[in-house]
């Protein structure tokens, strides 16, 4: 404990205005790790009749989860992304910006997000698969929020972590654009 106590304190020091103050870790790396074995144990069961497909990471958050996914996937797949974001680097959410869009969509499709927090990302990309021709599209996300604003919870088909309302960090999710490559998940403190 007090090894972590020294390492946030360090990055403190070492990083100030680039790391929230009184940030918390909310779940460690071995939880997160195992939380994913299992999301992984899930989809290959989901997935095992399916010959087509592809792994599509929603960037920028998506990046980390869908690795780690990937890694444990023990079958064959395409890798592939999409852009869109409501969130920008900022702390709330706003209109979708629409990025890169992958040529090639069909077959079934697992789109691997870092968070469901109102859903509202999620769903639109996933309507605009189905429309460009996926047969199937999976939803899938590291976490989901603890809240019932936004879009029902159902639409999401798959996630490994529940967290609770709070602005969180790490494994893919971001602080002001930075800390995704973090292990563990982290929250700002309370106000």
């Amino acid at each position: 404990m007090r090894l972590e106590q020294d390492r946030l304190e360090k990055r403190r020091d070492q990083w100030p205005g680039q790391w929230p103050k009184s940030a918390e870790r909310l779940i460690s790396h071995a939880q997160v790790s195992s939380a994913l074995d299992a999301q992984a144990e899930r989809l290959m069961e989901r997935l095992q009749s399916h010959s087509d497909v592809t792994l599509m990471v929603l960037m920028n958050g998506g990046m980390w989860p869908a690795l780690e996914l990937a890694r444990r996937l023990n079958r064959p797949f395409r890798l592939d992304h999409v852009q869109a974001s409501r969130y920008r680097e900022a702390m709330q959410g706003a209109e979708i910006e629409w990025g890169r869009w992958p040529d090639r969509v069909r077959g079934t499709i697992v789109l691997v997000d870092d968070i469901f927090d109102e859903g509202h990302t999620m769903a639109a990309v996933a309507k605009r698969l189905r429309a460009d021709g996926a047969e199937q599209v999976l939803t899938v996300a590291m976490t989901v929020k603890s809240h019932d604003r936004g879009l029902s919870r159902n639409l999401l088909d798959d996630f490994a972590l529940e967290v609770p309302d709070r602005y969180v960090f790490g494994c893919g999710m971001d602080w002001k654009g930075l800390w995704r490559q973090l292990d563990d998940i982290w929250a700002v403190a309370e106000a």
